[in-house]
C-alpha cells in the first residue's frame, strides 16, 4: 500500500499548508501542491512492488500491473494540476484553491481503492470516495447557476448508480454467501442462474454510469459543460481509466467462468451501443465541452474493447489506451482552459479563424483533435489498432462484426473531429479570438501534452513496456 500511503502523506501535506500557513504565503499553494504530486509521480515510477502483494485479509491487493495503471493516472493527474493553475488563482477561485486540492487528491485516493480492490466493499469504499469529493468539485464555482445545476445532477446519478450497483451485489451475496472476487469465482456454477444474470446485470448497470456507456450517459454532457473546466478534463480522463480498470478486474476475478456466457454479450451490445451514440450526438454539438463530452462517450465504448479481448493483450492495449487518451484529451481541453480563461468562449464558431491570431494554440487542438480521431503516425492511431488486434486476437465471427461495426464508426469520429479543424484553419469567416498570451503553466501543460501526442506514437518503448507488466498480471486466470 506504498503509493496510497504516499498519496495521503501529499494530501496531508497540502492541507496541513494551506490550513497554518500565512495568507501572505498561500499564494504558493498551487506550486507546492504540483511540486509534491510531481515528487510523489516520479517517486512511484521509481520505486515499484517486484510481485503480488495483498493486505487486509485479501481485500485489498497490489502488483505491478495495478502500480502501472496508477502511474498512468498520475501522470494525467499531474497535467490537469499544472493546467488548473491559472483558473485555481482567479479572484473568485484563489480563496478555495487549497480545498480543490484536497478533494483532487481524496478523489485519486478512492480511484486507487477501487484499482486494488478485491473485495466489494473495499471496492465500495473506493467508489464513494471517488464519487463524493467530485460533486464537490464540479459545484466549486459557486457563482454559476450552470455549476450547481452539474453537481445535482451528477449526484443524483452517483447515488442511482450506487444503488443499482449494491442491488446487484445483495443477489451476488445471496448466491455466493462471499463479496471476495476469488470466493465469488470459486462459489459459482459451471452453468449460470437466472439470479446470476439479473445481478450481473445491476453490477454492468452501475459501472457503467461511471464510465458513461450508453444508455448509462445521459448525465454526462450536462456536468461536463456545467462544471469547471479543469474538473472537465479531470472527469472526462482520470476518473474514466481508473473505472475501465476496476471494471476489467471485476468481470474477469469475480465472474470471468461465465464469460462467453453472459457478460461477453452484455458488453458487445454496450459497446456498439456507446461507440455509435456518443459519435452520432457528437456531431450535433456546438459546445466544445458538450463535444468532448460525447466524444468521452464514444471513447470510452473503445476502451471496452479491451475488456472484449479478455487477454494480457487487451489489457495491456487499454492501459495503452488510457494513458494515449490522457495526452490527447488533455491537450484539447488545455487549449479550451485557456482560451475560457482569457475570453471566456467556449463555442465551436468562436473557432472560426483562429489559426490566424492564435497559431500555437490552433496547432495543439489540431494534433489532440488528430490523435483523438486516430489519425497515423500520432499516438490516437496506434492506441486504436492495438485495441483492436487485441479483440480481434479471440478470432470468433461476432468480435470481427465488433471490431467493424468499432471501424466504421471511426471514420464518423474523423468528421466530427475534423470539424474543429476547419473551423480553425479553412473557414472563411474573419476571427472571433483576438491575439492573446496565454500563461505560462498553461503553455507548460500544452506543450507536454502535444509532446505526449507525438512521443507516444513514434516510440514503442511505452507500449512494450505496458506490454511486459501485462504479462504477468495473471488477471485472467478465471476465464473459461
Amino acid at each position: 500500500m506504498k503509493q496510497e500511503i504516499a498519496l495521503l502523506v501529499v494530501f496531508l501535506l497540502v492541507f496541513l499548508y494551506d490550513t497554518f500557513m500565512p495568507r501572505k504565503a498561500l499564494g504558493a499553494t498551487s506550486a507546492v501542491a504540483t511540486v509534491l504530486f510531481a515528487i510523489y509521480t516520479v517517486w512511484s515510477f521509481i520505486f515499484q512492488v517486484p510481485g503480488p502483494q495483498d493486505a487486509f485479509s485479501g481485500m485489498y491487493a497490489t502488483s505491478p500491473v495495478c502500480e502501472m495503471i496508477k502511474n498512468i493516472l498520475n501522470v494525467g493527474v499531474l497535467i490537469v494540476l499544472v493546467q488548473s493553475t491559472t483558473w485555481v488563482n482567479t479572484d473568485m477561485q484563489k480563496v478555495r484553491r487549497g480545498e480543490f486540492y484536497e478533494l483532487l487528491l481524496v478523489t485519486l485516493f478512492g480511484m486507487y481503492l477501487m484499482i486494488s480492490a478485491r473485495h466489494f466493499l473495499l471496492f465500495l469504499i473506493g467508489l464513494e470516495s471517488a464519487s463524493l469529493p467530485l460533486a464537490a468539485m464540479v459545484a466549486f464555482e459557486k457563482n454559476r447557476y450552470e455549476s450547481h445545476e452539474a453537481a445535482v445532477k451528477y449526484m443524483l446519478t452517483a447515488v442511482f448508480s450506487s444503488a443499482v450497483f449494491m442491488m446487484g451485489l445483495s443477489f451476488v451475496y445471496g448466491l455466493c454467501g462471499t463479496l471476495y472476487f476469488e470466493g465469488i469465482a470459486n462459489q459459482l456454477g459451471t452453468q449460470p442462474d437466472a439470479l446470476l444474470i439479473i445481478a450481473l446485470a445491476f453490477v454492468i448497470s452501475g459501472l457503467g454510469f461511471k464510465l458513461s456507456l450508453v444508455p448509462f450517459h445521459l448525465w454526462t454532457a450536462d456536468v461536463y459543460q456545467g462544471a469547471p473546466t479543469p474538473v472537465t478534463s479531470y472527469l472526462s480522463v482520470i476518473s474514466k481509466g481508473a473505472a475501465a480498470f476496476a471494471f476489467l478486474v471485476i468481470l474477469v476475478q469475480a465472474f470471468g467462468q461465465f464469460y462467453s456466457q453472459v457478460w461477453e454479450w452484455m458488453l458487445y451490445a454496450l459497446i456498439i451501443a456507446t461507440i455509435t451514440v456518443g459519435n452520432l450526438f457528437a456531431i450535433r454539438q456546438k459546445n466544445l465541452k458538450r463535444f468532448l463530452a460525447f466524444s468521452s462517450i464514444s471513447q470510452a465504448g473503445y476502451i471496452m474493447l479491451g475488456i472484449v479481448g479478455c487477454n494480457d493483450w487487451g489489457l495491456a492495449a487499454m492501459m495503452y489506451y488510457i494513458l494515449v487518451y490522457i495526452f490527447s484529451n488533455l491537450a484539447a481541453f488545455g487549449v479550451i482552459g485557456a482560451i475560457e480563461n482569457n475570453t471566456g468562449k467556449m463555442e465551436m464558431t468562436d473557432y472560426t479563424g483562429m489559426s490566424k491570431t492564435n497559431p500555437w494554440l490552433s496547432f495543439a487542438m489540431t494534433l489532440a483533435m488528430f490523435s483523438l480521431a486516430g489519425i497515423p503516425p500520432f499516438a490516437g492511431f496506434f492506441s486504436k489498432f492495438f485495441i483492436f488486434t487485441s479483440a480481434i486476437h479471440q478470432g470468433s465471427i461476432a468480435i470481427y462484426v465488433l471490431v467493424l461495426i468499432a471501424l466504421i464508426n471511426t471514420i464518423v469520429s474523423l468528421y466530427y473531429y475534423l470539424l474543429v479543424v476547419k473551423a480553425m484553419y479553412i473557414s472563411p469567416e474573419e476571427p472571433q479570438i483576438a491575439t492573446f498570451r496565454s500563461t505560462c503553466t498553461e503553455r507548460t501543460g500544452l506543450w507536454v501534452t502535444v509532446l505526449g501526442i507525438i512521443a507516444l506514437g513514434i516510440a514503442s518503448c511505452f507500449y512494450d513496456s505496458i506490454f511486459a507488466v501485462s504479462e504477468t498480471s495473471g488477471l485472467f486466470s478465471f476465464i473459461h
